[in-house]
């Protein structure tokens, strides 16, 4: 294993040193325990969305903490949950008398930890769970993964808080962002997590895992390497059948790499995925082509098509700074 680190143990304390240095007119970090928040003074009665998750995702979730996105986001061990005593601390630290709302993931150690904490509150909660990972059937015994989606949800949302949206509306406004939001990966390597040392599955060079997580899990299928127009179609097809877009209908179009693939590639299968909506009458109206949602290092991507209408299309161009999105 060939990383840049001192020591397995010491690596998401140092990471975080750094970025907080490095965006420190943005956000700052508490280190225990551990959150990262705003430093830009929120309106009275404003609702403070949290988010978090198993660190290894970069930028995904502390990236995303900033004016008109999260006001706080609280990151775990690399692919291990936040504790409830993170998200108590965090939410204590951002409530403004608007309320909380939590954006989860739809991980089973996301999902525990942050109702546990949600229960532990002494002020106004909710949560927006996300499963946007058409991969898996509705039906699967743990629901459907959230994975690049998440970073849709969070954007739309931190725009309509910033605007005074209250907590009802926030929540339902979450929750059909991701009923009309799907995604699905391809990894064409593992990725290796420090302390194990070693890639967390094998690929030959002729072999493909189609529908993986973000967690360096195995996907639903290992397939023969395709072409790009080929994986492309696979995708698409799925997320198709899964959103069933009209003519005419906007769209967002966002291809997120895992990490270890350059965004040459990464550009080229936006194309053939705007190619492939655009001929079915879809309007891509939007895009976001990136590293977003990473799984350490592995090399792949997802595709993700969000439905749009006008008022998600205003959120989504309203203003935002944070370290990565801003505009």
């Amino acid at each position: 294993m060939k990383k840049f680190i001192n020591n397995v143990e010491s690596l998401l304390d140092e990471s975080l040193l750094g970025f907080a240095k490095a965006n420190a007119n943005i956000i700052q970090l508490n280190s225990q325990p551990r959150f990262v928040k705003r430093i830009n003074a929120t309106k009275a009665g404003k609702v403070a969305l949290i988010s978090g998750g198993g660190s290894g995702h970069e930028p995904l979730h502390t990236g995303f903490v900033g004016v008109g996105m999260l006001d706080a986001a609280c990151p775990g061990q690399i692919f291990t949950s936040p504790t409830p005593d993170q998200m108590l601390a965090a939410a204590e630290a951002v409530e403004n008398g608007g309320g909380i709302l939590f954006i989860v993931k739809n991980y089973a150690g996301d999902v525990m930890n942050f109702e546990i904490a949600s229960e532990m509150l002494s002020f106004e909660n909710t949560s927006v769970l996300v499963s946007d990972d058409v991969s898996l059937p509705k039906t699967h015994s743990a629901g459907r993964r959230g994975v690049a989606g998440t970073l849709i949800v969070e954007k739309i949302l931190g725009a309509a808080a910033e605007q005074g949206a209250n907590l009802t509306t926030c929540k339902a406004l979450g929750e059909r962002i991701n009923r009309v939001t799907a995604s699905m990966g391809v990894a064409l390597t593992s990725c290796t997590v420090p302390a194990i040392g070693k890639p967390t599955f094998k690929l030959n060079d002729s072999e493909m895992e189609m529908g993986v997580g973000i967690h360096g899990e195995r996907g639903t299928e290992t397939m023969p390497l395709a072409t790009a127009t080929e994986i492309v179609d696979h995708i698409a097809k799925i997320i198709t059948d899964e959103l069933k877009p009209e003519k005419g209908q906007q769209a967002l179009l966002l291809v997120n790499g895992f990490g270890g693939t350059p965004l040459m590639e990464l550009h080229l299968i936006y194309e053939l995925a705007a190619q492939f909506w655009e001929k079915q009458g879809v309007n891509i109206c939007r895009s976001l082509v990136g590293n977003y949602t990473t799984s350490l290092d592995m090399a792949g991507c997802s595709i993700t098509l969000s439905l749009l209408d006008e008022e998600m299309v205003s959120l989504w161009d309203a203003p935002v700074h944070t370290a990565v999105l801003r505009w």
